[in-house]
């Protein structure tokens, strides 16, 4: 049963546990689109410059169709690749027709020289794995299709004996590339693994486990400058005469009042919420694509009232009060700083309200 799951682990997972593969998938289908975007590009050009050679040459002129063909479709891919989201699996499954295209494309040079070994086939089986990381079970189905493909187109295309040859070195060089991309996944992945784990230490607040400041700052910023989103919530909030708690139970009690209260709101807010502590006594919840005013009140109330009933004071019956800016985001904001002035406003307004606990930004 071990070597079963270490064999799933590295065929579904690139040799990591599933949990991990799940939480990096982002960041590596991500780096997956930057460099096929580049590789469209090229293929633009290959395309175009033998689509232009089959033109003015006779040797090539029988493969002109395909050309224009291979030239529309990576224009297309192109296009799609500078208008997709970067970690969308529609850009994932361009990539897979650009690399069956390149393999088709592998086959008709093949069938130009009949009586020549396919070595181009087989640079491909070696080089097609390394230029993408994703689950090896994909690339070991590409590989295993397209060598079928080629191997059954072929048989009536070349003499048995260099068919013969071909199919050896096929399925040799079909393990190989199988072999190959599971090592190298399984190298890159953990590179994205260690990556991911470094930002997670960078950008986590030690005192609370929620995000710091920088790391709130960076996300609500790549949050308002996606033209394709327009709403969301920010709570801007602090506890109330927090200073007395420090003067009069000690720093020990206030850095506790912190991570309780931080505690409370990572426990609150467990979807894909922006959640943080901005410094001090500080704390920032940034809720996308969402503004309803209703809503937004609703939650501004609920978490003054479980800050409240969570966090735990030394003196017996003593409440914990927080009061909370609100800053309903619709589109017109364009950077971090704009939306949390006015979260900030909002707060002051609300400390200086004793009957209201939280105020909205008008």
């Amino acid at each position: 049963m071990k070597v079963l799951k270490i064999l799933r682990n590295y065929l579904f997972y690139c040799g990591i546990e599933k949990e991990e593969y799940e939480a990096i998938k982002k960041d590596v289908r991500i780096s997956n689109y930057v460099a096929w975007r580049v590789f469209s590009l090229l293929m633009v050009a290959a395309f175009a410059f033998l689509y232009v050679s089959s033109l003015i040459n006779d040797m090539m002129s029988s493969n002109q169709w395909f050309y224009l063909i291979g030239l529309a479709y990576s224009v297309i891919a192109a296009c799609f690749f500078f208008r997709l989201k970067k970690d969308s699996a529609f850009a994932q499954l361009i990539i897979y027709l650009s690399i069956s295209l390149l393999f088709l494309f592998a086959c008709l040079i093949t069938q130009n020289k009949p009586n020549v070994p396919a070595t181009t086939f087989i640079a491909f089986l070696l080089i097609v794995p390394m230029s993408l990381v994703d689950k090896p079970v994909f690339m070991t189905l590409l590989l295993g299709a397209a060598s079928t493909v080629f191997l059954v187109w072929m048989h009536n295309v070349k003499p048995y004996e260099v068919w013969q040859y071909d199919l050896i070195n096929v399925i040799i060089f079909t393990i190989v590339g199988i072999f190959l991309n599971i090592i190298a996944d399984s190298v890159r992945i953990r590179e994205f693994v260690l990556r991911r784990k470094i930002n997670i230490q960078k950008d986590t607040d030690e005192l609370t486990g929620l995000k710091n400041k920088g790391a709130l700052i960076r996300e609500i910023n790549e949050f308002l400058a996606d033209e394709s989103t327009g709403s969301g919530i920010m709570y801007m909030m602090d506890v109330d005469k927090f200073k007395s708690i420090n003067d009069t139970f000690g720093h020990d009690i206030g850095d506790d009042v912190i991570v309780q209260l931080g505690s409370f709101l990572g426990s609150r807010f467990t979807g894909n919420e922006i959640t943080g502590r901005f410094g001090g006594d500080e704390f920032v919840v940034f809720i996308p694509n969402d503004g309803n005013p209703e809503h937004a009140r609703a939650i501004a109330a609920d978490i003054v009232s479980g800050a409240s009933e969570h966090v735990v004071l030394p003196t017996t019956g003593q409440k914990l009060g927080v009061s909370v800016g609100v800053a309903v985001y619709s589109g017109l904001e364009k950077e971090y700083s704009e939306l949390f002035k006015k979260a900030d406003t909002a707060l002051y307004r609300a400390k200086a309200d004793p009957e209201n606990r939280f105020c909205f930004f008008e």
